[in-house]
């Protein structure tokens, strides 16, 4: 199995499941993070948008939170890094 297949896959396990609403509730909150807000205003700016997706986030949580958002903003970088490549012909 080669590396990036096996990159793929942990990501598959570590972000789970989600649905159509949960994707875009997470990619507001990346956005927001892109923008420059703490981990907390974003959180709040994606509550706002989607209220039913909402999180809540305190002291006990907060680092978690951060840490899963920061690797799905990363994975979403590198995810779309792979496809620009592949619509130029370039597959890793």
């Amino acid at each position: 199995m080669d590396l990036l297949k096996q990159q793929l896959e942990l990501a598959a396990e570590v972000i789970g499941e989600r649905t159509p609403d949960e994707e875009k509730y997470d990619r507001e909150v990346i956005r927001w993070m892109r923008r420059g807000k703490t981990i907390s205003k974003a959180v709040a700016k994606a509550n706002e948008k989607y209220p039913a997706e909402a999180l809540q986030v305190d002291s006990d949580n907060l680092a978690d939170v951060q840490a899963h958002y920061e690797y799905l903003a990363d994975h979403e970088a590198i995810t779309e890094k792979l496809d620009a490549l592949k619509r130029i012909g370039l597959e890793p």
